[in-house]
């Protein structure tokens, strides 16, 4: 679609769902003609279980893309297999990196010690860009408060370098409401959680988070970084560091 009919369709949606809860949102897109055919991207990670539990009760058949980049905790592999059987979803999609790219840029697993941008190019972006080309857009767990340029996120958005929509239900939501959704529904934690991890990502880049820090200050500790390898210049989709 043409960046200007894009951007229209992403206004038009979200002043015509401007009022609506994150339910509501999330079953209107995946069946609003406008929004396209849509997948759910999901970590499943600290906060995963809400939306992989909205998207079992409205439409169950909903792909959902999984990303290993065989760096994550094991935790997260039994975590998925588990929450994935009990909210009936019927298309997980496991994707992984291509395994010729990994014994060429990586073979020995350090990657992520010399460039942790290239590393997520090869273990995330590329892989997922793969995955998603079927797709007019996909849903994703982002949220406000949050922050690191989501304090003015909206329900929907255009992907810049893209042209996919990108749905984000649960924009408005605050923490008391994520957790407040897991203990109504009784949904499972993710195991990780209890031991001071927030937000869950590769082994190697993911550490604990300390009392009154922000809640994503635990991964790629110590770096200028926030996103899982991609980045935006003047609109266009730029990758950094993919030739280390």
């Amino acid at each position: 679609m043409p960046l200007n009919d894009l951007d229209r369709t992403v206004a038009s949606l979200n002043e015509r769902y401007r009022h609506h809860s994150a339910t509501s949102v999330l079953a209107h897109a995946l069946r609003d003609p406008d929004a396209g055919d849509l997948a759910l991207v999901s970590s499943f990670g600290a906060e995963s279980v809400v939306l992989l539990h909205m998207v079992s009760v409205a439409k169950r058949d909903t792909p959902v893309i999984f990303l290993d980049t065989q760096l994550l905790f094991a935790e997260t592999l039994v975590y998925q297999q588990e929450v994935s059987e009990r909210l009936g979803l019927t298309d997980v999609r496991v994707i992984h990196a291509d395994q010729a790219a990994l014994a060429r840029t990586d073979p020995d697993q350090t990657l992520h010690q010399r460039d942790t941008d290239a590393c997520c190019d090869l273990r995330k972006t590329v892989p997922l860009q793969k995955a998603l080309a079927p797709f007019d857009g996909w849903i994703t767990g982002r949220k406000r408060f949050h922050g690191n340029g989501r304090e003015a996120l909206e329900f929907f958005e255009v992907e810049p370098g893209t042209g996919r929509i990108k749905v984000n239900p649960l924009a408005h939501w605050r923490r008391e409401d994520v957790q407040t959704y897991m203990e109504e529904n009784r949904l499972p934690r993710h195991p990780l959680v209890a031991k001071g991890y927030p937000s869950i990502g590769c082994m190697p880049c993911t550490s604990p988070v300390k009392e009154g820090e922000d809640i994503r200050a635990g991964r790629w500790r110590g770096e200028e970084k926030s996103e899982c390898g991609i980045h935006f210049v003047d609109g266009k989709l730029v990758r950094t560091g993919v030739n280390a």
